[in-house]
């Protein structure tokens, strides 16, 4: 796979993670949630898809040369990347007003 190819691929990836918490109603994928999903767990679990597809994106590093050292701001871009890729799933689920 090409350093391109694995780019795009984990871009679309971190799109679709970072707004899975936004669209279902199960906690971490295990169990239905009995009422509507408290906004903590939606965060929570966008907290733990970030590390898991920073996991990802560290494996393809690793996979493709030498993985370079990160310092503080690198997470902090990553965090507010992936934070701003959840904003279509944040506004489905808060923002718009759909009747019954």
């Amino acid at each position: 796979m090409t350093s391109s190819t694995s780019i795009g691929l984990l871009i679309l990836l971190a799109m679709l993670a970072a707004n899975l918490p936004f669209a279902n109603q199960r906690v971490f994928l295990l169990g239905p949630w009995r009422s509507t999903k408290p906004l903590f767990w939606r965060l929570a679990e966008l907290v733990v898809l970030y590390f898991a597809v920073g996991a990802l994106g560290l494996a393809f590093e690793n996979h493709g040369g030498q993985i370079a050292p990160q310092g503080w701001a690198f997470y902090a871009i990553t965090g507010s990347l992936f934070v701003t890729l959840a904003f279509p799933g944040f506004v489905y689920r808060y923002l718009m007003h759909r009747k019954h």
